[in-house]
């Protein structure tokens, strides 16, 4: 019996038990989720987790070992990418040097036989779309890298694709252009009302202008929500980690009171935290505290949101500081602290108690690898490139 076609015609992009190998290594396995129409969708994660084979899979560069990439409702999981309704943009952005702005942004409809009447119009408003306007005369050698990739945009959006699929391209560009861009892609996502499918290893990027957000971890989608969801409720230990820097310190639930979780943790003491359904007494579990959630002073309070520790360093970070300290059995914990009230009060060697509100901390299901302070494996991703 054949598969059913997706009744929601709002998803423009679905997959469906999508698993891509290579030989013996599997780059993606069981990918099964679906994009709706005019969302700003980000696959992130360190490199070699899957998100690019994933997303040459949806243009068609790759097909897949076994599942099925539907486009509008259509099964097109062997139909090769001229043949398929999106565009996609990558770091090298293949601007034709002897042609103008212009006339880069023309090539798609001219080269589908497009009348010249009806693709001029839409030329002119893609290019004012992308602020380039007064520039169509000019060659890609005449522009700044940023407005360089703003005709890559341009060009894969004059056609009017279903969605518009975007490979790393912001990482060639210095950080304040990056910055900038970020913004600029979001506003002209938001204009033109096209689905864009974002991949990056960079988390702020993702957070800042995505609607959803797929994390992906050794070909497996390891949570999908809002940057929200993904940054405050993360689904593992690896999201807590790799979504900014998180605090994650292991224990054991001992009991339930007044909707928290009363937590053993492994470095000592005891503490709150809110619960979601699911855990049970006796559970190994983390909680996960983010360091701007964090104040430090010198009494500790009873109401069990608190952990003591010395200081061991302090980094002036501008309108913050980076405050370093042990637990008593050596657990590293980072506390962004406000330079102006919080860090005077404290200084290396200094005792004190970081505490938290009432539904700050978080409980995860499991034990992290190393214990305390953790933050994205830049690491990792800058080896890769």
């Amino acid at each position: 019996m054949p598969t059913p076609e997706p009744t929601n015609t709002d998803d423009v992009i679905e997959l469906q038990g999508i698993r891509k190998a290579f030989g013996d290594f599997v780059a993606v396995d069981e990918a099964n989720f679906s994009i709706p129409r005019g969302e700003f969708f980000a696959m992130l994660g360190p490199s070699g987790c899957g998100k690019t084979t994933t997303l040459k899979m949806i243009a068609g560069f790759e097909q897949p070992t076994s599942g099925r990439v539907l486009l509008e409702g259509v099964d097109v999981s062997r139909t090769p990418p001229y043949k398929r309704n999106v565009n996609t943009v990558f770091q090298q952005y293949a601007l034709f040097p002897h042609m103008s702005v212009s006339q880069n942004v023309e090539f798609g409809p001219r080269s589908k036989r497009i009348d010249k009447a009806t693709y001029e119009p839409r030329v002119r408003e893609m290019l004012d779309v992308v602020r380039l306007g007064e520039f169509a005369n000019r060659k890609p050698s005449q522009l700044s890298g940023g407005q360089q990739q703003r005709v890559a945009l341009a060009r894969a959006l004059v056609n009017l694709p279903s969605a518009l699929l975007l490979d790393e391209p912001l990482a060639a560009l210095d950080l304040k252009l990056r910055e900038a861009m970020q913004l600029e892609l979001k506003r002209i996502q938001r204009e033109v009302g096209i689905t864009f499918v974002f991949v990056t290893h960079d988390q702020g990027e993702a957070l800042t202008m995505s609607d959803r957000i797929a994390v992906m971890s050794q070909g497996r989608v390891e949570q999908i929500g809002t940057p929200e969801e993904i940054y405050h409720s993360p689904a593992s230990l690896f999201v807590a980690g790799f979504i900014g820097s998180a605090n994650l310190l292991p224990g054991e639930v001992t009991g339930f009171d007044a909707g928290d979780a009363i937590v053993k943790l492994a470095s000592g003491g005891s503490v709150r935290t809110r619960v979601d359904a699911g855990h049970q007494v006796g559970d190994r579990v983390s909680v996960m505290l983010r360091p701007e959630r964090l104040t430090a002073g010198t009494d500790q309070p009873d109401d069990g949101r608190s952990i003591a520790g010395t200081v061991t360093e302090l980094i002036f970070q501008g309108a913050t500081t980076r405050m370093e300290l042990a637990l008593s059995d050596g657990t590293n914990v980072v506390a962004q602290m406000t330079t102006d009230t919080e860090a005077p009060l404290t200084r290396p060697g200094s005792a004190v108690h970081v505490q938290w509100n009432p539904g700050a901390a978080y409980l995860i299901n499991g034990w992290p690898s190393v214990a305390g302070a953790t933050s994205t494996d830049v690491d990792d991703v800058e080896a890769s490139l």
